[in-house]
C-alpha cells in the first residue's frame, strides 16, 4: 500500500473546499455534513490554506473565539505543504508525520486534485479487521 501512488489512493469526489471568509461555525457544519476532517480553502482559484477539525479545537475553542464571527482564514494553516499525485503514499505519510499534520493536499501539474489523510493508511487494515471480526462473530454464533 505504501508504494502506491498518492493519486491512486485519494478520493477526488471528497474534495471539500471553502472561501476564506466562511465563518468557522459554517465550516464546521460543512465538515460534519460531508463527514471530512479538513476543508481546503480556495482564494481566487488557488489553494490558500487548509482548515481542520484540530484548528476548530486548538485555534478557536481553546482560545475562546466566537465561531460565528471568526473566519476560516483567521485560523487556518496558510499555504499548506502539498504533495504531487505521482509520489508514493509512504512518502505522503512521512511528510505528515514529520510535519505533525494529518491531511495533505494533492496536486497534479500545479492543480489541486484532492486530499489524502493519515486515515487512508488505516482504511484497508480497518476494513480487513472488521471483516475478520464479523467472520469470527458468525462462526461463534454457529457454534452455539
Amino acid at each position: 500500500m505504501y508504494s502506491l501512488r498518492v493519486g491512486d489512493i485519494l478520493d477526488q469526489t471528497r474534495l471539500v473546499t471553502a472561501a476564506p471568509d466562511l465563518p468557522v461555525n459554517a465550516a464546521a457544519k460543512l465538515m460534519a455534513l460531508e463527514q471530512v476532517g479538513a476543508i481546503l480553502v480556495i482564494d481566487d482559484g488557488r489553494l490558500a490554506g487548509i482548515f481542520t477539525e484540530r484548528d476548530i479545537a486548538f485555534r478557536v475553542v481553546a482560545k475562546n473565539l466566537d465561531p460565528g464571527l471568526t473566519q476560516v482564514c483567521e485560523v487556518m494553516t496558510p499555504a499548506p505543504i502539498t504533495i504531487e499525485s505521482h509520489k508514493s503514499f509512504g512518502y505522503a505519510l512521512l511528510l505528515m508525520h514529520d510535519n505533525q499534520f494529518r491531511h495533505l493536499p494533492v496536486v497534479e501539474a500545479g492543480q489541486l486534485i484532492g486530499i489524502v489523510s493519515a486515515r487512508n493508511a488505516l482504511d484497508p487494515d480497518l476494513e480487513e479487521f472488521v471483516a475478520e471480526s464479523q467472520r469470527r462473530l458468525h462462526l461463534w454464533r454457529e457454534a452455539d
